[in-house]
């Protein structure tokens, strides 16, 4: 449990630059705070990443492809390779 904390704090925290058009990590708390201005637009998955970084990487491109601005990462887990999973969302 304890390392899939420590993914999520690197998922949230990691210094990974993007293009200014991709879909941006979104907190779970920031996105409770606001929900009424998003719109659920699907979930995602990423799986074989061997890094946070690349799990961030990977789940941002996923939910650009979906339309999406923002992502809230639901699920993380190390065991032997990182996989992880959020939902996908939009403003209103």
């Amino acid at each position: 449990m304890k390392i899939a904390k420590g993914v999520l704090v690197a998922l949230t925290l990691g210094a990974v630059s993007f293009s200014a058009l991709s879909a941006e990590l979104l907190t779970k708390e920031a996105y409770n705070d606001h929900k009424d201005q998003y719109v659920k637009v699907g979930s995602i998955t990423t799986s074989g990443e061997l890094s946070p970084s690349d799990a961030k990487a990977e789940l941002s491109k996923k939910a650009d492809e979906l339309g999406g601005q923002f992502y809230v990462v639901t699920s993380a887990d190390t065991e032997n390779k990182i996989h992880g999973t959020a939902e996908v969302y939009k403003k209103k």
